[in-house]
C-alpha cells in the first residue's frame, strides 16, 4: 500500500473521511450513493448543439461507410446497434438472486455495433471521421455539395497517407480507431497496455495498424501515445482522457436509443423511469453516454456506472473529488481484471468534472460474477458478451437490494415508480472475440 501522502492526507485519513475506501481496499463489492447527484452546473464547453453537429457529421459520412463497410448496408452507413428485450436472463437473475426487479429489462447492444465490435465504435470511429473531415476541408478537397462516398478515392488516401494517428488503448478503442484510420488511409499506431488482449493486437496488424506493447498500465500506454504525437507535427492524437470529440461521439447514443424508443412505443417520463447501467473504464464512453440522455431524457433517466472491483477508478475520483489526481494503486488495489476494457488505475477529469452532478452512483463487481452473468446470458439468450461488458447486468440487482441503493430510490421518490421503470443493461463488447475465447471465457471456473 500507498505510504505517499494524496492530496494532502494520508490513506488513512482518507479512509477514515470515506469509510467506503476500507471496503474498496478489501476487494468487496460495494455500491456508492453519488450524494452530488442533480446539483445545477452548467457545462461550459459543451452543449446539445455540440451533440447535433456530431450526428449531422456522421449522417455525412454515412454514405462513406456504406461504401467502405457492407456490414452496415441494411443501416446505410450509420453505426448503431439493436435493443433486446431479455425476458429469460431476467427471470434468471430475479431467481438466482431472490429480488424482484420490478419494471422491464432490456439490452443495448453495442457489443454488435458494426466495424469494431463495442462501444468504443461510437467515440473512436467519430473523431477518426472529424479528423478526416478537417484535413480535407484544410486542403481544399471538399466542398458542402459533394457526396461523402469521396473519402473512398485515391486522392484522399493519398492525402492521408501522409499524416498519422496515434492512440493509447486496452484493446476496443484501438480497434475502432485502428479499423476506420487503416480504411482512410492513414498511418495509425496504437500503443496497447499490458492488459490487452493479444487477439485485438493480431486483428489490428492484419488491418495494417502499427501496434506497440507495453508491460504496464493503461495510463502508460496513453501517455506513450501523446509522446509520439508531441513530436511528430504530422501525429494526431487521440486522447481517450480527454477528447470532446470521443465524448461528444459517445453522446449521440442518446438521441439514438431514444428514437429506438419511440418506434417500440417505450415511454420515459416521470412516471417512467429509465435506469441505466454503463461499464467504467477510464470514464469517456459511459460519460459521454450519460450526457447525451441527460440531454435527451432530463432528471427520468437514472445513470450508474459499473467498475471491476480491483479496477474502481472513476468511483474513487467521484467520491473523493479528486478525480485524476488518485489512483486505484494509492488504495493497495492492482488494477488487474479479466474486464481488460475497465482495467484502468486513473479516471477521466475531463470526464469526471464534466457528467458527475448528472452522475446517479457506481458500483462496483467481481471477476467471478462477470464469468456467472457471461454464462447465464448464453444460456439463457443465447447471446455471449465479453467478460467487461457484462458488469450492467449487476446495477438492478445492487439497486435493489442495498441500503445505499434503497437509499437512492427513496430519496429521489421513485419507489412508487419501479413498476412502471426500464432497466437498461449497456453491453459494451464481445462480438469480435474469437471462437475460441468464446468458449474458453464460457468454460471459466467460477464459484457461484
Amino acid at each position: 500500500m500507498s505510504s505517499n501522502l494524496i492530496a494532502g492526507k494520508d490513506v488513512q485519513q482518507w479512509k477514515d473521511d470515506y469509510p467506503l475506501l476500507e471496503k474498496i481496499s478489501r476487494l468487496e463489492e460495494v455500491f456508492w450513493r453519488n450524494i452530488d447527484y442533480g446539483t445545477k452546473k452548467e457545462m461550459e464547453y459543451l452543449s446539445s448543439k455540440d451533440i447535433t453537429d456530431a450526428l449531422e457529421r456522421l449522417e455525412r459520412f454515412a454514405p462513406f461507410i456504406e461504401t467502405m463497410f457492407p456490414e452496415t448496408l441494411h443501416t446505410k452507413g450509420i453505426i448503431e446497434s439493436p435493443l433486446k428485450k431479455i425476458n429469460k436472463m431476467k427471470n434468471q437473475l430475479k431467481h438466482v438472486y431472490k429480488i424482484d426487479i420490478s419494471g422491464e429489462l432490456l439490452l443495448k447492444c453495442d457489443s454488435h455495433l458494426p466495424i469494431s465490435g463495442s462501444i468504443k465504435a461510437r467515440g473512436g470511429i467519430y473523431e477518426v471521421l472529424k479528423h478526416a473531415e478537417d484535413l480535407a476541408l484544410e486542403n481544399g478537397l471538399l466542398t458542402n455539395t459533394e457526396s461523402y462516398t469521396i473519402f473512398s478515392s485515391a486522392r484522399f488516401k493519398e492525402l492521408f497517407s501522409k499524416y498519422k494517428i496515434a492512440v493509447g488503448s486496452t484493446g476496443n478503442l484501438g480497434l475502432s480507431i485502428g479499423i476506420m484510420g487503416a480504411s482512410l488511409g492513414f498511418q495509425v499506431t496504437v500503443h496497447m497496455s499490458s492488459d490487452a488482449m493479444t487477439w485485438k493486437k493480431n486483428l489490428l496488424r492484419r488491418k495494417g495498424v502499427t501496434v506497440i506493447e507495453y508491460q504496464t498500465d493503461y495510463s502508460h500506454a496513453v501517455e506513450a501515445g501523446r509522446r509520439q504525437a508531441e513530436t511528430d507535427p504530422t501525429c494526431y492524437f487521440i486522447d481517450d482522457e480527454n477528447s470532446k470529440d470521443l465524448f461528444l461521439g459517445y453522446a449521440t447514443a442518446a438521441s439514438r436509443l431514444k428514437e429506438q424508443f419511440k418506434k417500440r412505443n417505450i415511454i420515459v417520463d416521470e412516471d417512467h423511469p429509465l435506469f441505466v447501467y454503463l461499464p467504467c473504464g477510464v470514464g469517456g464512453g459511459p460519460g459521454g453516454i450519460t450526457y447525451g440522455l441527460k440531454t435527451e431524457f432530463g432528471e427520468n433517466v437514472h445513470c450508474f456506472f459499473a467498475e471491476p472491483t480491483h479496477s474502481p477508478c472513476f468511483l474513487i475520483g467521484q467520491m473523493t473529488g479528486l478525480h485524476d489526481r488518485v489512483s486505484v494503486f494509492d488504495f493497495g488495489l492492482d488494477n488487474r481484471t479479466a474486464a481488460d476494457g475497465l482495467a484502468v488505475g486513473r479516471p477521466s477529469s475531463f470526464v469526471g468534472q464534466a457528467i458527475g452532478h448528472l452522475l446517479s452512483g457506481c458500483y462496483t463487481i467481481d471477476d467471478q460474477r462477470l464469468f456467472s452473468f457471461l454464462r447465464k446470458l448464453v444460456d439463457t439468450e443465447n447471446l455471449f458478451l465479453e467478460p467487461s461488458a457484462l458488469a450492467g447486468f449487476y446495477g438492478p440487482i445492487q439497486l435493489f437490494r442495498t441500503i445505499e441503493g434503497k437509499k437512492y430510490l427513496d430519496c429521489h421518490q421513485l419507489n412508487d415508480k419501479v413498476s412502471n421503470a426500464l432497466h437498461l443493461v449497456w453491453a459494451t463488447g464481445g462480438s469480435m472475440v474469437p471462437k475460441e475465447m468464446v468458449s474458453e471465457y464460457y468454460e471459466e471456473k467460477i464459484e457461484e
